[in-house]
């Protein structure tokens, strides 16, 4: 574990590094890039053995989920970040003629990234490659519940980067706390809304600006009109997926009445679909990250009414998909994110219903509807708010770049994937270029006789 001297000096060879100009050379970003896709790819089986261990990922899901992303962004980021990081046109003001007016992207500088275990490879490293791309230094901090992949990224980065550039510090909630106490440009952090609140609270101190990647309690809706064989499958895949373990996951089912146990019992084939009749061996099933966070999941089906699973084993951190009939809004299965493989289903009869569950809440990083009634679907992207969502499926909205990932409210604060996570990590900094050649005096002082001028002029534009 680094020490706060440790912590101070690595912060100071980042700020030198950082006033030596080298990280705002495109070419030094891109070289970066591409020494650091490099050591991935050459350490991609111990990326999935590193997975496996810290949370019993199948190859196939550590694939899709983790190492794919990130390769994916690699070569996004190493064919873009020349063109991303030029000047960008923007119309002049009239009132400004003869002029140009241009955003020039800059890095911030000094950046602090806090990722988390639950997806520890993708969630630590997607972040990076954009803070890297837009010129800045990084100091990541991983989890440290996820021992393994934390590990991996610090030989990763360690290979990959200059200390001065880029450098991993690993340890446990003081190592954040010490780290957060310094004077950053910017700090990103994932992980749950009471963490992301202390880290608020100790970047305002030096008005400094964050990304903020929280959760919430995602609501899932599925409408009569629904296709439940799909629903049910789309939501099981969603849903255990890493073992619940996925900020975006379906946390709760609200079923229309007339097809709730219709769904109940698609649900239970799909389960036994995915992961066969016992869950346990079955070689795609996760586990619980640490015995601690078991603990509390146990807790939460405890004296519910359990429709299929239950069945849990501390030894291995294992919990079996668990399906929670009807449970009160104050139990505990309903009273936060669930973070696990429980998923609660509750019906409902009328929009009534709906509003009163899903408000009940604070607004939630995902939500998602199954419905073939384009009018109540219309109805539930405007009567609620959330960070982003999916009509007929679950978590797909993470897959397209193209759409702005983050939370609202009390599930997060800023946004990033694709470009827009070069944007998250730059100041758009805007430059007007007057030109010489007209200078009209109507601006200059003295202004006696041009008013009337000027606001004829204003209403001509």
């Amino acid at each position: 574990m680094s020490t706060a001297s440790d912590i101070q000096s690595l912060h100071k060879d980042h700020q030198d590094h950082f006033k030596s100009q080298q990280t705002k050379d495109v070419n030094y970003r891109i070289k970066s890039l591409k020494k650091l896709k490099a050591v991935i790819e050459r350490k991609e089986q111990q990326v999935y053995q590193a997975l496996a261990s810290d949370l019993g990922k199948s190859e196939f899901e550590a694939f899709i989920t983790e190492y794919n992303v990130i390769t994916g962004e690699l070569d996004k980021y190493i064919k873009k970040t020349n063109s991303w990081s030029k000047p960008r046109k923007v119309r002049p003001s009239l009132l400004n003629f003869p002029s140009k007016a241009r955003r020039y992207p800059e890095p911030y500088g000094n950046t602090l990234i806090i990722s988390p275990w639950n997806y520890p490879f993708q969630l630590a490293l997607a972040p990076l490659i954009g803070a890297v791309a837009a010129g800045n230094t990084v100091t990541l901090k991983p989890s440290e519940f996820s021992t393994a992949t934390s590990q991996l990224l610090q030989e990763i980065i360690d290979e990959a980067f200059e200390s001065q550039h880029v450098k991993v510090i690993q340890g446990d909630a003081d190592v954040a706390k010490e780290l957060t106490s310094l004077k950053w440009d910017y700090i990103f952090f994932t992980g749950s809304p009471p963490v992301g609140k202390a880290i608020y609270q100790a970047a305002a101190k030096h008005l400094t600006p964050v990304t903020l990647e929280l959760g919430g309690k995602n609501p899932c809706v599925v409408h009569e009109s629904a296709n439940l064989k799909v629903a049910a499958r789309r939501i099981v895949w969603g849903k255990f997926l890493n073992a619940g373990q996925t900020c975006i996951a379906p946390d709760y089912i609200l079923a229309h009445s007339s097809v709730k146990n219709q769904l109940v019992e698609n649900i239970k084939t799909e389960i036994t679909n995915f992961f066969g009749s016992q869950p346990k061996d079955s070689p795609d099933f996760p586990r619980i990250i640490r015995k601690e966070h078991f603990e509390k999941l146990v807790e939460m089906f405890k004296n519910e009414h359990i429709i299929t699973g239950g069945a849990h084993d501390m030894e291995e951190l294992y919990i079996a998909p668990t399906l929670v009939d009807e449970p009160q809004r104050d139990s505990k299965v309903m009273e936060n994110e669930i973070f696990g493989p429980i998923l609660p289903i509750i019906s409902y009869q009328s929009q009534e219903d709906l509003i009163n569950w899903i408000d009940s809440y604070e607004k939630s990083l995902g939500a998602y509807v199954f419905s073939n009634n384009t009018d109540f679907e219309q109805w539930f992207i405007n009567r609620f708010s959330y960070g982003g969502g999916v009509i007929n499926d679950s978590i797909v909205q993470f897959v397209n770049e193209r759409l702005p990932f983050g939370g609202v409210g009390n599930s997060g604060i800023g946004n990033y994937h694709g470009k827009k996570t070069f944007e998250t990590f730059s100041h758009l900094k805007g430059v007007v270029h007057r030109g010489t050649w007209l200078d009209i005096p109507v601006k200059y002082a003295p202004y006696s006789g041009k008013l009337n001028l000027i606001k004829k002029a204003l209403n001509w534009l």
